[in-house]
């Protein structure tokens, strides 16, 4: 595996895990490719044919009614009918056929029997259809046809989607349960953090062991009975059950354990000396965290953030159980799922709102990723 590859600057270990990561990111990336490819284009291509065929013309099967006798003319002693098949001047007609199990039956331009009179279809859409005689009184024929479609890309499903779907407030739901659901447990970890690594207080251990072990706890068993604790206590206190505050606190209780793993483990890989330096000059436990350890552990408050923004921004399950579905607290989520239920069929809405739900999150990654990996690594080599 040390052996360099011949014409390659690398060894084949080296080659093997450019590989391994090339591979993990178009996993990753055409999805999301995909999504928004789809979200651009026009519904009925959507429908019609996938997201990687978006730069060539579709097809689609339509048909259409030949004019009737109020449209007759003459020309040259016959009776002529002329009309338009497409509606839109971007299509042209790529085969058509005078039933509907044949639709490739002729070219455009090829002339027919068609009820009595000599029909041409037109690549443009254009047709003539004459009779050496007066065109019946009841003549309205139909012709099927395929026709080609050029590309489109199109706006048009955002503006949709932010203006009439309510994803707008759906979206300033989803950040008022995001931002204080990922700022207080911060807050919180990064207190007990400190204490934890280094306040000297009886049973430390075990309480960062009672601690760790609520990792293991799973989420879906213990939302009901956390549910009907915080409606008795919401209850003595007045306090209705579906509310921003039950979710924020969920949240909070449910990230804590995970953050101040992290935070522990990092705050207590700090240079012991410069803490004892500041405790030497008179510094408080509350001063060294404020003015010391908050700076030096930017990178790993940054990378627990990126965790628990994506966590809370994607929750569906404790959102449905701790908020209402009314249009003051209904999230994003919430909001797809509904979309899913009621315009299943109607992708360009769809892919336009799932790619508005993932548009902040990557944002927020991308702003915060370098000290993501930073804060992972220091947390996970560094011991209190």
């Amino acid at each position: 595996m040390n052996r360099r590859v011949l014409g390659l600057p690398l060894t084949w270990g080296k080659l093997l895990v450019h590989l391994g990561l090339a591979a993990i990111v178009i996993v990753w990336t055409v999805p999301t490719l995909g999504l928004f490819v789809s979200s651009l284009r026009d519904k009925d291509q959507l429908i019609t044919s996938g997201w990687w065929t978006a730069l060539t013309a579709s097809e689609q099967t339509a048909a259409g009614r030949l004019l009737g006798r109020d449209a007759e003319a003459t020309d040259d002693g016959r009776f002529v009918l002329r009309g338009d098949l497409l509606e839109a001047e971007n299509r042209r007609i790529v085969a058509f056929g005078l039933d509907q199990t044949d639709l490739r039956a002729h070219a455009p331009g090829d002339a027919v029997e068609l009820g009595g009179l000599t029909f041409t279809l037109f690549e443009d859409g254009t047709y003539e259809a004459t009779s050496p005689t007066p065109i019946a009184e009841d003549y309205r024929e139909r012709v099927f046809y395929v026709e080609a479609i050029p590309p489109t890309f199109t706006l048009a499903n955002y503006r949709e989607v932010l203006r009439s779907e309510g994803i707008d407030r759906a979206f300033i739901n989803t950040f008022t349960v995001t931002i204080p659901a990922t700022v207080i447990p911060i807050l919180i970890a990064a207190f007990a953090a400190y204490a934890f690594a280094w306040m000297k207080f009886p049973g430390r251990q075990l309480f960062f062991a009672i601690v760790v072990g609520l990792l293991v706890v799973p989420l879906q068993m213990s939302l009901i009975p956390l549910l009907r604790m915080y409606n008795d206590i919401g209850a003595a206190f007045g306090v209705p059950s579906k509310t921003y505050l039950g979710i924020w606190l969920a949240h909070t209780a449910f990230g804590l354990p995970l953050a101040v793993y992290l935070l522990r483990n990092y705050i207590g890989g700090l240079p012991r000396d410069i803490i004892e330096s500041a405790q030497l000059d008179g510094a408080s436990h509350f001063d060294v965290f404020t003015r010391l350890v908050l700076p030096l552990s930017v990178p790993a408050l940054a990378s627990f953030a990126i965790f628990q923004f994506l966590w809370v921004w994607n929750d569906l399950l404790v959102a449905l159980v701790f908020l209402g579905k009314g249009e003051d607290q209904i999230v994003l989520t919430s909001k797809l799922r509904e979309m899913l239920g009621s315009r299943g069929d109607n992708w360009e809405i769809l892919t336009s709102s799932a790619f508005v739900s993932i548009l902040v999150p990557l944002m927020v990654f991308f702003a915060l990723q370098r000290y993501f990996v930073r804060g992972l690594l220091a947390g996970s080599v560094k011991g209190g």
